[in-house]
């Protein structure tokens, strides 16, 4: 196994303990980001990550059930696609054009996919009153890959405006409010 597959099985696994553990009743709590409810952070990754990878790398995979009735399926199933694919050596190594330049799937799960599984693991404890707490080790991957980035992403549509934390606040603290959120 490689090692992005590696971080992505690591992160992915935090992610499935806290959609397992949504408590009944609260997939329709508020979410961050704002306007979207715990069952809308699922729908997100299972809408956009197949959208994005399943076509253009030739996944021969299903849709993911509807998040919107399924959560917890709609996961399981565009997780066990991805793990699938990456514990592929053909598949991992394909090479595609993007709007980045040229990738191999698991480059591209690497740079896109995991960062998005990992901001979204705490917008759904957050949701749902659990566990917050994210791997250190990636909020920091996280923290020093993306603040560089911060205009452009900023420009792209795909971060609202940062958020203000004290100078001495914690990665985690400032890898939320450089999504949006407030910590």
């Amino acid at each position: 196994m490689s090692e992005i597959a590696d971080r992505y099985r690591r992160i992915a696994a935090r992610f499935t303990e806290r959609v397992e553990g949504v408590p009944d009743g609260r997939w329709d709590d508020p979410a961050p980001p704002e306007g979207w409810a715990a069952r809308d952070v699922v729908g997100h990754l299972a809408t956009w990550l197949p959208d994005y990878f399943y076509g253009r790398w030739d996944l021969d995979a299903p849709l993911p059930p509807d998040a919107a009735v399924d959560p917890v399926g709609a996961w399981r199933s565009l997780d066990a696609v991805l793990q699938a694919a990456l514990d592929d050596p053909e598949v991992a190594g394909r090479r595609r054009s993007t709007h980045m330049g040229e990738h191999s799937f698991e480059d591209q799960i690497d740079m896109i996919c995991t960062p998005d599984v990992l901001a979204h693991t705490w917008d759904l404890a957050r949701a749902t009153g659990q566990d917050e707490a994210l791997d250190p080790v990636e909020v920091h991957r996280f923290v020093s890959s993306m603040e560089p980035l911060d205009e452009l992403l900023r420009t792209s549509g795909h971060y609202g405006p940062r958020v203000p934390v004290p100078d001495d606040a914690d990665e985690q603290t400032r890898m939320i409010a450089f999504l949006g959120r407030q910590p």
